[in-house]
């Protein structure tokens, strides 16, 4: 009896053993913290990246997302995107400004506010939020203060219509900024000086001016600080969080989010274009080489898709499309005129072409020159091509035939067949000939040479 005991202890013994970890195992899957890293400026390919995680997140019933940025800021229209998204998700999101040297500024600042909680490393900052473009694009809009210097209505009218426009866009954000502080329960007099006056604030600062929750050296330590508090989702839920012995898990950008990232890149976006752009166009003057037509139509409409993401200056696009216009038909019509004019107005279109200041977001002048430098290339290339071509001798057409000989096949009268350049031709003429006689090729109507009789050569001292 004593042994069948024993016997059962142990059973029970090994039973717990082999139980516990896949308990301890199961109740760690529950409790998954899933870590989205923004690295860069904030555009579509950002949005799309976030929105994903969320919805995985959901999917996964994660306990917790950690949004670490490290970030200069980026479009009005991906943050503003990413601030529903955040706002939407019944998995709380938290927001931490990592690792130590890192930064949220201006875009980063408005997504910092909008998540659950607020977190940064130490050696990091936040702020710089005013709007350069938020609510449409303002290129080139001067101090929202009006200048009292010059009180004439026609010379200040422009500048006030400018300072309208940026007061509105400013007040704009500030009301976003300010009702995302409310609704988190933070700061938001020092949000909506964020935003009119630039302001930023170091880690340590901004956990004592409560716009932040904590403060934290890695993640590890912030799903410490975080445990045990109670935050309210989607919905108007409470959640209250279990993350002390979360497992951190890393979500990757899926193809589609990393496709997005390299088309919306201005740069590229600008050569997808003009690849397809010059690809039609050798296409057209080449009909049947295929390659450049396919190239330059998937180009070309890649680079389009790109520009529907980001935000473009019309008249840039135009001065672009004018200044590919007129080099193509400086190849066809060589005048120098009309292709010096084509490069300066595809160089200004280039620059002109994004209209914004988002960090990140701006064609690169090493890109604008090279690409002029290409056509520059290409236009000379045709140009000399060309003029090549005008001082050879003519090689196709009714002019290459004339003076060629040819072989009588046969003849009847005045018209018969001749042979010339390796094929057998219709042809007539005046004279009768002999089959096996050579002629010569006067003219050529409607495929059918007409032809004569050679003429005799005259040699000095003498005929022949």
């Amino acid at each position: 009896m004593q042994t069948v005991r024993t016997t059962l202890v142990a059973a029970a013994a090994a039973v717990a053993l082999v139980v516990s970890p896949l308990v301890a195992s199961r109740e760690n899957n529950g409790r998954l913290a899933l870590t989205v890293s923004v690295d860069g400026a904030i555009g579509p390919a950002t949005a799309r990246y976030v929105k994903d995680a969320l919805t995985k997140a959901g999917e996964r019933h994660a306990e917790v997302v950690v949004l670490r940025m490290n970030t200069p800021g980026g479009l009005s229209t991906s943050m503003r995107e990413i601030i529903a998204d955040v706002l939407a998700s019944r998995v709380p999101v938290v927001g931490y400004v990592a690792p130590s040297g890192a930064h949220a500024a201006s875009a980063g600042t408005y997504i910092l506010y909008a998540t659950h909680i607020a977190a940064m490393a130490p050696g990091t900052n936040l702020g710089a939020a005013t709007p350069v473009q938020i609510g449409g694009p303002l290129p080139g809009l001067p101090d929202a203060t009006p200048d009292k210097g010059d009180k004439k209505e026609g010379a200040d009218q422009q500048p006030k219509t400018k300072d309208a426009m940026a007061a509105k866009a400013t007040n704009d954000a500030v009301a976003l900024i300010r009702s995302l502080a409310e609704m988190r329960g933070r700061n938001a007099d020092w949000a909506e000086k964020a935003v009119r006056e630039a302001a930023s604030l170091s880690a340590n600062a901004a956990l004592q001016a409560n716009v932040i929750d904590l403060v934290a050296p890695d993640q590890a330590e912030l799903l410490r600080q975080i445990n045990g508090r109670t935050v309210e989702v989607a919905g108007g839920d409470t959640r209250r969080l279990a993350t002390k012995d979360a497992v951190l898990e890393a979500i990757d950008p899926g193809w589609i989010s990393r496709f997005l990232a390299v088309i919306t890149n201005p740069n590229v976006a600008l050569i997808l274009l003009l690849v397809g752009v010059y690809g039609l166009i050798f296409e057209f003057t080449s009909p049947g080489t295929v390659a450049p037509g396919v190239v330059g139509t998937i180009c070309l409409l890649l680079g389009l898709y790109a520009l529907n993401l980001l935000p473009i200056n019309y008249a840039g696009l135009a001065l672009m499309v004018v200044g590919i216009v007129l080099l193509t038909i400086e190849v066809f019509n060589p005048t120098v005129v009309i292709g010096l004019g084509g490069i300066i107005a595809f160089v200004l279109g280039a620059i002109m072409l994004f209209d914004v200041e988002a960090p990140g977001y701006r064609v690169s002048w090493p890109v604008v020159g090279i690409t002029a430098a290409m056509f520059v290339g290409l236009v000379l290339v045709v140009l000399r091509s060309l003029r090549r071509a005008g001082k050879g001798p003519v090689r196709v057409g009714a002019q290459a035939m004339r003076g060629l000989s040819a072989e009588v096949i046969d003849w009847s009268e005045n018209e018969g067949h001749v042979f010339a350049q390796g094929e057998r031709w219709q042809a007539r003429g005046a004279e009768t000939f002999k089959p096996g006689e050579v002629v010569e090729v006067a003219n050529i109507i409607d495929l059918t040479l007409v032809v004569r009789r050679r003429p005799t050569l005259i040699r000095q001292g003498g005929t022949s």
